[in-house]
């Protein structure tokens, strides 16, 4: 019977576990996709709504300046064409022809803000393109993410089938050396010593698992009989230098005792090791999984490789930080030397000229933008006067009620 399926206690149906773990993974990692995708749309539709909101304004704006523009236009010479002499319709037709230069320029002024809009137009379109691009490298990444994923849970999977395959083909291999020794003491452990074969048996795929695992390290073997943990594993860095000692209880019992806590704090402080763990079959009632209880850890024979490897990790980083508390008082004196030396100072040198060089740059930028403001200002200036002059002479000779060119409100200035 595969190992991988279970069968379900009311109907009696196989159930394949691995499928089981895939679907839900796929379902899991498909269902955050779906919503940063969802997310993503969103905000591609909220610029799209955006832009298309400020052309339109922009397209009824020009549209009403311009019928008013022409309206006011028509008016003008009708009213002129009828009460004005040909004398003072000479002067008007002048001034009218400079105002209309002006109003030119000022319709010249739009153009370039409606080719302004259209290029905005055009980054907006870009912009929209590399979203939509974006869109599919995020989809694409999550794709891996997922295969990622469903891979390394199959592997997972079947790493712990391999463990529980390696322990019963060695307790197989245990026993057979046992019966072969003798049938008759054989016979004696059948009743009183199947308990610490199976013991022995675990003991032995632990040293394999941590010797497999960390080949840099020292996996000593405790002797049956010797008072002490079952396993002492003595971490060593990359330069082989001795950085700590984790010591190992093997338990294969079908209750978890406490006393083994206090033995093993007494074994690890005869051992002067710095991390002990308990590897046993059955964890204590109010453990699920892995965990420490009174400074010691507790896990299982499958938890036993991450937990190693997360021990290992934290005794190497405590003693990366205790050596380079070593020395501290040359290390300052190095860098003062460092700090007082020819190099440092000319390296200082060429970021304060490059920080000079850019500073220049803003101020001259700076002071060319003022520059241009104060241009255009002058411009504008001459331009409302040269609006008010006319709007002075037509209202003085149609009135003020007939006809309105003033170019800005008194309520705008």
């Amino acid at each position: 019977m595969n190992d991988a399926n279970i069968k379900c206690p009311n109907c009696g149906t196989a159930i394949d576990v691995d499928e089981l773990l895939n679907h839900q993974a796929e379902e899991k990692y498909k269902k955050a996709f779906e919503e940063k995708a969802s997310t993503f749309l969103q905000e591609i539709n909220k610029q799209k709504e955006i832009f298309a909101k400020e052309k339109k304004d922009f397209d009824e704006k020009k549209s009403k300046e311009n019928e008013l523009f022409q309206k006011r236009l028509d008016q003008k010479l009708e009213e002129e064409k009828q009460k004005i002499t040909k004398e003072q319709a000479q002067k008007i037709k002048e001034e009218y022809e400079l105002n209309v230069k002006k109003l030119e320029e000022e319709n010249q002024i739009r153009k370039k803000e409606n080719a302004i809009l259209k290029e905005k137009e055009l980054a907006f379109l870009k912009r929209e393109e590399d979203l939509k691009e974006k869109e599919k490298d995020l989809e694409l990444q999550l794709q891996r993410k997922l295969q990622e994923e469903r891979e390394a849970l199959e592997e997972k999977i079947k790493k712990q089938e391999q463990d529980k395959t390696e322990l019963r083909f060695k307790e197989y291999e245990k026993k057979i050396e046992q019966t072969q020794k003798a049938l008759e003491e054989a016979q004696r452990k059948a009743t009183q010593g199947s308990m610490q074969l199976q013991g022995e048996v675990q003991e032995l795929a632990l040293e394999n698992l941590l010797k497999e695992s960390f080949p840099f390290d020292i996996i000593e073997e405790v002797g049956k009989g010797v008072r002490g943990a079952d396993c002492i594993q003595v971490v060593r860095n990359n330069f082989g230098q001795v950085c700590g000692k984790i010591i190992y209880e093997s338990k294969r019992t079908q209750a978890f005792s406490n006393e083994w806590i206090e033995k093993l704090k007494t074994d690890m402080r005869a051992k002067t090791a710095d991390i002990a763990v308990i590897v046993t079959q059955t964890m204590p009632k109010d453990m699920e999984q892995f965990g420490e209880r009174s400074g010691i850890w507790i896990c299982t024979i499958h938890e036993v490789r991450a937990l190693a490897h997360v021990l290992r990790n934290s005794i190497l980083k405590i003693y990366a930080v205790s050596k380079s508390q070593e020395n501290k008082g040359d290390k300052m004196s190095l860098l003062y030397d460092y700090l007082t030396s020819n190099e440092f100072n000319e390296q200082w040198k060429a970021i304060r000229e490059g920080f000079l060089a850019m500073r220049h740059s803003i101020d001259s930028e700076r002071t060319l933008m003022e520059k241009l403001w104060k241009a255009r200002e002058k411009q504008l200036d001459k331009i409302l006067k040269n609006s008010s002059h006319i709007s002075g002479s037509v209202e003085g000779i149609a009135g003020t009620e007939n006809i309105d060119i003033k170019l800005i409100d008194e309520a705008d200035i």
